[in-house]
């Protein structure tokens, strides 16, 4: 099936008649859906009944409304951002300076060529971009909890103990290539791991006890699953911020040694974004309570990573977790709701259990 693509929706807020109409033909050709409005009012109106329009050219001066009165009423008003490009004729620095102050994001001098506006829309959509990926992931991140049970405490902690991992290798192992941006935007894709678990039936993934073999085949599928489910939304978005989603997703089960599922990758032909996620994953697996198993204390959980050192992860991330042992603590202690108490050694207490 061939999906139609979405035509961006721009304001176009001008006095004057005939100016108005030539600019909405021209960027009609550039495939844009224009509206119009020809004074302040009127296009505050045309945004409140259209919430799609995320883009908005305006004069400055105009009857009835403003361009700086439509520009603060945009502000007051909108639910989700706007981009608003300022239309002036004016040269003194003040006026622009206004406008940028009460909210505009650019603005372009009277006269002006098409090809500068077009190049200033495409600057303000590849904003708005951005803005619209990080909405989607943070929507698949709470279908993800929800569908597989997974509490909002889980995800900070799995989120923060991506960050101290990555920060680490950031200064102890430059050869790997992590950056302190990309570090930022494995941590904020790590909760989209399990996304595959939309798909996986409910007899399954809360079952209280040990699945059967084709209970845990069926279970493993999740991987695969999230993972191509995200490489469909990279393939259309093409943004690397969801290619990092797509590896965590689809290798998180991978394992050092190459024993693990999907593929059977090893070593370092598994993502550095899906070896981090991993450990991270297994760690508070491991603090926790699940329906099918009670937490184990954390000099447990140190003992049973350091074994796997080699063989379950990559030996540069167990040194990494044991060089930061008390941040770790920290974190755990911050997102605890779902977790038994601490004690003061940082022993998970059973008496609940």
């Amino acid at each position: 099936m061939n999906l139609i693509p979405v035509k961006t929706k721009i304001l176009l807020v001008e006095d004057e008649l005939v100016q108005r109409r030539m600019l909405q033909l021209k960027l009609e050709k550039k495939g844009y859906e224009v509206y119009q409005a020809e004074d302040g009012k009127q296009g505050l109106q045309v945004c409140l009944d259209n919430p799609g329009i995320r883009l908005v050219v305006t004069d400055l001066m105009m009857p009835v409304m403003d361009g700086f009165e439509l520009i603060e009423a945009i502000r007051r008003h909108e639910s989700r951002y706007t981009y608003i490009v300022a239309l002036t004729a004016l040269e003194d620095k003040a006026s622009i300076l206004r406008a940028l102050s009460l909210g505009a994001d650019d603005f372009i001098s009277k006269p002006y060529s098409l090809d500068e506006l077009n190049l200033r829309i495409a600057g303000g959509m590849r904003l708005l971009k951005l803005e619209s990926q990080d909405e989607l992931v943070f929507s698949l991140t709470k279908l993800a909890a929800y569908r597989s049970g997974e509490t909002g405490s889980h995800l900070h902690r799995v989120r923060e103990y991506c960050l101290l991992l990555c920060n680490d290798l950031v200064k102890s192992h430059p050869e790997l290539g992590l950056t302190r941006s990309l570090a930022e935007e494995i941590a904020k894709v790590s909760p989209l791991h399990d996304i595959g678990k939309v798909a996986i039936p409910d007899s399954i993934l809360h079952k209280p006890g040990k699945l059967t073999k084709e209970e845990s085949d069926l279970m493993k599928t999740h991987a695969t699953i999230g993972g191509n489910l995200l490489q469909e939304i990279y393939a259309e978005a093409g943004s690397p911020y969801l290619q990092l989603a797509y590896e965590v997703a689809m290798y998180h089960h991978e394992k050092w040694d190459g024993s693990g599922y999907p593929s059977g990758l090893a070593g370092d032909k598994i993502p550095l974004a899906a070896r981090v996620m991993s450990f991270a994953d297994v760690f508070d697996a491991l603090i926790s309570r699940r329906c099918y198993k009670e937490s184990v204390s954390f000099e447990q959980t140190k003992f049973v990573l350091a074994k796997e050192k080699g063989l379950h992860f990559d030996p540069l991330i167990v040194e990494a977790f044991f060089r930061h042992e008390r941040e770790w603590l920290e974190v755990v202690d911050r997102y605890s709701e779902d977790l038994l108490d601490l004690d003061e050694s940082g022993i998970i207490a059973a008496g609940n259990i």
